[in-house]
């Protein structure tokens, strides 16, 4: 299977390593697998022939032609964390042949993938309208602020739509690149995850700071500051949204474009958040916490973080 790793100048490095070294453990233990599925013919590939990362070491990569086929094109995060600077860098004419090759490659019906920052790229060269992906989850709001047409779940640490996948945040380029394994060969991708000892996961939500979150729009960073001051107590979005002065359709409205979620799930979020926190530095017994945080019972908190997979500090039944 042909696979191109497009490098380009400022890629976040490890990003870069863990798509290499995640396909090159497969090709290794490719015989150790029943019916094993075709080798990766690997190559790192650029629109220049020498790219400066983004902690200044130096990569050769081969060219690409216009035209040139691949079974996959693979793109890595680009090492920017600062979302202004971000989608000026994506959208900048330094990264315009990128944007070109993506988009025929795309019109071609190569496969697709690209995780954390490099889901900008992707976005920004159109391919990802209409489609669904996921992103770093700190980096969310400003993704949906700026590519409406996609559709994002940054809770999702890997997702596939219409023959592209995307990744989360920075080292979940190691899921990004197990999955494209597992399309070909799941018990490969087995083999290769145990022996590289990587976790299985799936969600990205247990990871995110809603407080960081918050900061990306002032209504949505007031509505925190008011919901965490009432953790304890039977909270009303019509009684936050007239103390912020606000309808409660426009709070609604900010919270889905901003967040991509409700301002229920928004309370649900930082009460799970807090009772995480209390759970690992405290010793204070669940239903205590479950008071804290809004809970009638230690039995409706209990089944909270049960659904979003949180674990507590000593595994209570």
């Amino acid at each position: 299977m042909k696979t191109a790793v497009l490098a380009l100048d400022g890629v976040f490095d490890s990003g870069l390593a863990a798509i290499l070294d995640v396909l090159q453990a497969a090709n290794a233990l490719r015989s150790e697998v029943e019916n094993p599925p075709q080798p990766w013919d690997v190559r790192t590939v650029g629109v220049r022939r020498r790219i400066r990362t983004g902690q200044g070491h130096h990569v050769d990569t081969e060219s690409i032609e216009s035209g040139q086929a691949f079974d996959f094109l693979v793109l890595p995060a680009l090492a920017e964390r600062a979302p202004r600077a971000l989608l000026e860098l994506v959208a900048s004419p330094l990264h315009r042949p990128a944007r070109r090759l993506i988009a025929e490659a795309r019109e071609q019906g190569t496969a697709l993938a690209s995780s954390c920052t490099g889901t900008f790229l992707l976005a920004e060269s159109g391919v990802l309208n209409g489609l669904q992906a996921t992103t770093s989850w700190w980096l969310s709001p400003v993704f949906r602020q700026n590519y409406p047409a996609v559709t994002l779940d940054e809770t999702r640490l890997v997702t596939t739509s219409d023959g592209i996948t995307t990744a989360g945040a920075a080292f979940s380029h190691l899921d990004l690149a197990l999955a494209l394994v597992r399309m070909r060969s799941p018990v490969l991708a087995d083999l290769v995850r145990r022996f590289m000892v990587m976790d299985d996961r799936e969600s990205q939500a247990a990871y995110a700071i809603p407080s960081a979150l918050a900061q990306c729009d002032p209504l949505v960073s007031a509505f925190e500051t008011w919901v965490r001051g009432r953790l304890g107590q039977p909270l009303s979005v019509s009684e936050a949204a007239r103390d912020l002065g606000v309808s409660e359709r426009t709070l609604q409205r900010t919270m889905a474009r901003t967040l991509g979620c409700t301002p229920v799930r928004f309370i649900q979020d930082l009460r799970i958040e807090r009772a995480t926190f209390l759970l690992r530095t405290t010793r204070l017994p669940l239903s205590e916490i479950a008071g804290r945080v809004g809970y009638e019972s230690s039995g409706a908190l209990r089944s909270v973080l049960r659904r979003r997979g949180t674990g507590s500090r000593d595994q209570r039944p």
